[in-house]
């Protein structure tokens, strides 16, 4: 033998057939491990990931879903005051899959939660369902009951919603969140108009699914979170607003009016430091609110004709028109006939010679058509248009309205262009008429009504909203005079009650007639009084409006409106430590001390 190994065939048949059978066994093997994996996997890891997915909404929805954006007040130091928030309500939910008697939960929670037994029987009907809401924005005593009744698959987390802070104060100015059957939204007010910014933008969730459409997986996700909406902080002050709401109300109550407005202004900036309106409403409670016109701002959104408060728009387009001069004067016979109707002063009274003064401060309605006939019914028309009238202010506010000068569009109608000129027959807003104040004060220009004084972003950036020239309207020397002529107004005319002892203040009364609705004519029994007016006339800080429907004790706005414009500037004047002029009155001076 030459000592090499020779291989048994029979051998070699075995070991290979050994080996297959071991493959086959470790195959089975894997199979069978694959299988109980799976299955294991199926029973017990998936309940858990849909467990965790039960257990983990709440966390899945705070970072999908962005805070709404805060809106606040300030006040004269700058202090910022909350004023809409977001708050966490309790809501209930359920995991149908952890329930084992659906009947009974059913109609517990109905009862509980004043729900509807077969809906509820409907939402828990799935085995297989691990979520499922059932209600929002539980009360206090409902999450506590549900806590109480502590049952499988039936669990509470807190969710954010909208509070006000404020109950009524500014609620016309700030709106609300409300639901408008699909999803909740910003309705009325800042909240509706600022809603793209205020709302951020919703997060985005990638995650694997299971074959209905489940999400399988909690862990392994891509999410994209939230950009949270912004904050405002409005240019009403906290302190203005409230004690403003506080008089109006008072003079809602007193007088017995229908409805009222007031705004304070910042005639150099445009800002509005306060605006009110009654009746009003709890935007934590609008949904029982029966009246929906108490949503509405009126004083942006409710035109009206203004009367003789419109007169010294009249005095202001003659002087800077070179028409006339304070002192310029002219004879009155107490009316003017024109196209067969006959104009009358108020009280059918009869002045005689007058100056431009005189007709400010008695409110001689043929001294502004004597002013008007001399600038003529299209320049007339301009000039009115350039005050803003007839045109939205821009304000970032929802539902204003633009007024009405119809009237003005034919200049051969001489009528129409008479009435216009003591504020009648044409409409505006409060907001016009004080913003055309502004003009008056601040120097001759057309500001911007501003409502948001900063915006906050979700990475405390702040940025300054500024203030925005629309169009210079009259010259220096014209707004001059006119402030002049207001404040003869208040020392002389029927603007004696809106005066504030210490303080140069000018304005005129206004007591406009009401048009019958549906036919020709006005009320018999049926006015608005209105004050507008600002101060200190040498520097001009405010420009305040106040405006009374239907006062049923007293008919003149001299008795309603002018007393009312007199508290609110003197609290203005205070408040902002404005320091007093030594001048009283026209005729005297005393130093501050015998004031």
């Amino acid at each position: 033998m030459n000592g090499r190994t020779v291989k048994n065939p029979a051998s070699k048949s075995h070991s290979s057939e050994m080996w297959r059978i071991y493959i086959l066994t470790v195959v089975i093997f894997l199979v069978s491990g694959i299988i109980i994996a799976r299955l294991y996997c199926l029973q017990v890891l998936a309940y858990e990931n849909y467990s965790e997915i039960a257990q983990g909404q709440h966390q899945i929805f705070k970072e999908l879903i962005p805070d709404r954006g805060e809106i606040f007040l300030k006040d004269k130091n700058e202090k910022r005051y909350p004023l809409a928030i977001n708050r966490d309500y309790p809501m209930v939910y359920a995991v149908p899959r952890e329930i084992s008697d659906r009947e009974k939960v059913a109609y517990a929670l109905s009862s509980i939660l004043n729900m509807d037994a077969d809906m509820l029987r409907q939402k828990i009907s799935d085995p297989n369902d691990v979520f499922e809401i059932i209600k929002h924005r539980l009360s206090d005593d409902e999450a506590s009951k549900v806590r109480e009744f502590n049952a499988d698959g039936i669990k509470l987390i807190d969710e954010s919603f909208r509070y006000y802070l404020g109950g009524e104060l500014a609620s016309q100015v700030i709106g609300f969140v409300g639901n408008d059957g699909e999803t909740y939204r910003g309705r009325y007010g800042v909240e509706a108009s600022w809603e793209n910014e205020l709302k951020g933008m919703p997060g985005s969730l990638n995650q694997e699914r299971d074959a209905a459409g489940r999400w399988i997986s909690i862990a392994d996700r891509d999410l994209k979170p939230a950009n949270h909406g912004v904050d405002l902080v409005l240019t009403i002050d906290y302190t203005v607003q409230y004690e403003v709401e506080k008089i109006l109300r008072q003079v809602m109550e007193k007088h017995g009016a229908d409805d009222g407005a007031i705004l304070v202004m910042e005639p150099k900036t445009g800002k509005i430091l306060a605006m009110a309106g009654w009746p009003t409403f709890n935007p934590n409670e609008y949904s029982g609110v029966e009246d929906m016109s108490r949503f509405i701002n009126s004083s942006i959104s409710t035109s009206y004709e203004p009367g003789s408060i419109f007169k010294p728009i009249t005095m202001a387009i003659g002087i800077d028109d070179g028409k006339i001069e304070p002192e310029t004067e002219y004879v009155d016979t107490g009316f003017v006939k024109e196209a067969g109707y006959v104009i009358k002063n108020s009280e059918e009274k009869v002045y005689g010679k007058s100056t431009m003064n005189n007709v400010l401060e008695n409110s001689i309605n043929t001294g502004v058509i004597f002013v008007e006939k001399l600038v003529g019914n299209k320049n007339f028309s301009q000039y009115v248009s350039r005050f803003g009238f007839g045109e939205l202010s821009g304000i970032e506010l929802p539902g204003e309205s633009a007024g009405n000068l119809a009237n003005l569009k034919a200049v051969n109608r001489d009528i129409q262009f008479f009435t216009a000129s003591f504020g009648q027959g044409i409409t505006t807003t409060p907001l016009q008429m004080v913003n055309a104040f502004s003009v008056i004060a601040n120097g001759g220009v057309l500001m911007k009504p501003q409502i948001v004084d900063k915006v906050i972003y979700a990475d405390g950036k702040e940025e300054d909203v500024r203030p925005q020239e629309i169009r210079r309207v009259i010259g220096e020397d014209t707004a001059k005079k006119v402030s002049d002529m207001l404040r003869s107004v208040v020392v002389n005319g029927h603007g004696k009650r809106a005066d504030v002892p210490g303080y140069l203040v000018g304005g005129k009364t206004g007591t406009a007639q009401v048009a019958k609705k549906g036919s020709q004519g006005y009320e018999d029994s049926i006015t608005i009084g209105s004050f507008a007016g600002f101060a200190p006339i040498d520097n001009p800080m405010f420009t305040v409006l106040v405006k009374i429907s239907n006062p049923k004790d007293v008919q003149w706005a001299e008795s309603s409106a002018a007393p009312a414009f007199g508290e609110i500037m003197k609290f203005l004047l205070e408040y902002y430590d404005v320091k007093p002029t030594e001048i009283i009155d026209d005729k005297q001076t005393l130093p501050p001390s015998e004031l």
